[in-house]
């Protein structure tokens, strides 16, 4: 019996984009479902019903929910193709580690620059450039976060590549001049089809972002 598979998601979200990568890394066969926040779908919050939130993997009826547990799961179910955690156990926990730092950081310190303006906004771009300095440090001189190879940190971290445009948008600096590698990083990994068709258009995002500025009543 062939594996069913239902993803249900958001198209700008960077949570969302993970899976994405995830599943056409290892070139699994998807139902896409595009799910509405404001007007969420009675099968997301059946699925879902801690957290009501996407990205939510359905497999074989099975919903696997929270991205970064999604696409440990994928990495586990469908073995075919390269994995995307490394099989030693202390580089498989610091890809844990690092992965798990994206998630606590980048987020918030993204949001609160298009959220914020003055002072405020320039904290935020600081907390923001620090975090990636981080990031940027621990690369190093490595093609990927994991060595010669794309895998876990990089599925968690790329998507965030694609708000990158946004940021710098709306808080009117450069990242590059900052962190010229980690933007070599992401250029890298844009050479793969799996995350080029995978990630969010960034002109997209800016759009998105104008929208929910106005939603929220942020000038």
């Amino acid at each position: 019996m062939a594996d069913e598979v239902v993803l249900l998601d958001l198209y700008y979200s960077m949570f969302g984009m993970r899976v994405r990568v995830a599943l056409a890394e290892k070139g699994v066969e998807y139902e896409y479902r595009e799910e509405d926040l404001s007007n969420k779908s009675p099968l997301l919050v059946e699925m879902n019903p801690v957290h009501k939130k996407i990205p939510v993997l359905i497999h074989n009826g099975k919903p696997v929910c929270e991205s970064l547990v999604i696409v440990q799961y994928i990495d586990e179910v469908w073995k075919g193709k390269s994995q995307l955690l490394p099989s030693d156990p202390y580089q498989k926990a610091q890809a844990r580690f690092w992965a798990d730092f994206v998630d606590k950081k980048m987020y918030d310190a993204g949001r609160k620059i298009w959220t914020t303006k003055g002072e405020d906004q320039e904290t935020a771009k600081k907390e923001f450039i620090d975090v990636l300095k981080v990031l940027e440090t621990e690369l190093g001189d490595k093609p990927y976060f994991g060595g010669d190879n794309f895998g876990f940190v990089d599925v968690a971290l790329i998507p965030f590549y694609s708000w990158f445009e946004a940021y710098e948008t709306f808080g009117n600096f450069s990242i590059e001049e900052h962190c010229p590698k980690l933007i070599g990083w992401g250029k890298r990994c844009m050479l793969k089809e799996s995350v080029s068709k995978s990630l969010a258009d960034p002109k997209k995002i800016c759009e998105f972002i104008l929208v929910l500025k106005k939603r929220l009543g942020i000038e």
